[in-house]
């Protein structure tokens, strides 16, 4: 997949990590418009606000498990009820601190997820996503 600019959308409570997240995707080809959204619910409105115009929708998503108000489970549980909206093709990656099995094997368990990525992520966490989605500049 040739992309020049990618839309990245990063679903985390921890304003930190999303800040340090959106300058390491900064570092790496191709270019990225970052966005960061601090729940599920956050995120799952702005991804209903680009169905209009879905060349703004995220081609990947980073989702956190545990947040306030809506966690990563419910966004994905909500996330599929809108799917059938979307043109796009969005890889959807866990992104947690989570070590436990019990989640791994949750998220193995959504159709739509395509990775489960331990924090911190890194750059070779994110060059290795998209060694695997086929991102080339």
């Amino acid at each position: 997949m040739t992309k020049e600019n990618l839309q990245i959308l990063i679903i985390d409570d921890d304003e930190i990590n999303n800040f340090i997240a959106a300058r390491l995707i900064g570092k790496i080809p191709p270019k990225a418009v970052v966005n960061t959204c601090l729940n599920g619910q956050i995120g799952l409105d702005f991804v209903k606000s680009k169905l209009q115009n879905q060349e703004e929708m995220p081609d990947i998503i980073f989702l956190d498990i545990n947040m306030p108000v809506m966690n990563g489970w419910e966004f994905l549980e909500e996330f599929e009820k809108i799917r059938a909206q979307i043109n796009k093709k969005i890889s959807i990656n866990m992104l947690s601190s989570s070590v436990y099995n019990d989640d791994i094997n949750k998220a193995e368990t959504f159709h739509i997820v395509n990775k489960f990525i331990s924090k911190p992520l890194t750059v070779n966490k994110i060059q290795d996503l998209y060694n695997t989605l086929d991102i080339t500049v």
